[in-house]
């Protein structure tokens, strides 16, 4: 059974606890098995909160995890781990972390197009980011969740970042002027994201260099 079919499902078709739970064990010892039990008491937890309150669980959750570079942790040099990946591993980059928000936040009925993955050059940083970013309407200003800085705050308030492009399970948007993001298709168009959609299922879970534990 494909994960990401099942992440968009409702609580009534959710995720295959035990199943889960047995791959994460299985592949990446007991400790990951606990971090997949206390992935499914925040869902549990959370299904019925509203989206504010959403947001705020499961980004600080998945902000526990420890960021890593993808070198270090996988051995090449840009991997999209899948939310079970970045579970077992315990740690990951950027990606990672806005992957697995992304789509815990979808299992949990917050709609695809509400949300956007969002590619940012960090000014502070001066590298490229990943966050994940939350349109309460069409017109909102959106709300970035980020590993970096665990505080939600508007875009507007996040000056630290310069978006670039931004996708969600759709669509693709680039970012041409300051504030305007111009449509530029589907989001198929991302080989890394169709590559992480073909790989979403528990059978052939990446195994990381290192280890975190």
């Amino acid at each position: 059974m494909l994960i990401n079919t099942i992440l968009y499902a409702k609580k009534t078709s959710s995720l295959n606890e035990s199943q889960i739970i047995s791959a994460l064990k299985s592949n990446y010892g007991e400790r990951a098995g606990k971090r997949g039990k206390a992935w499914f008491r925040l869902m549990d937890d959370s299904y019925l909160l509203d989206e504010q309150k959403q947001l705020e669980k499961v980004n600080n959750f998945f902000n526990l995890l420890h960021f890593t570079d993808d070198i270090k942790l996988w051995g090449v040099s840009n991997y999209w781990a899948t939310p079970i990946e970045f579970l077992g591993a315990n740690a990951g980059d950027c990606e990672d972390f806005a992957i697995a928000k992304y789509f815990t936040l979808l299992e949990l009925g917050i709609p695809d197009k509400k949300m956007r993955i969002s590619m940012v050059k960090a000014v502070t940083l001066n590298q490229y980011h990943m966050v994940v970013a939350y349109y309460h309407t069409p017109s909102s200003v959106p709300l970035i969740l980020d590993n970096i800085n665990g505080k939600i705050k508007p875009a507007t308030k996040r000056k630290d970042l310069i978006p670039i492009y931004s996708f969600n399970g759709k669509q693709l948007w680039l970012n041409k002027k300051k504030s305007q993001d111009v449509l530029a298709g589907k989001s198929q168009r991302l080989k890394r994201w169709t590559d992480l959609n073909q790989r979403m299922g528990i059978s052939n879970l990446k195994q990381p260099k290192l280890r975190m534990e």
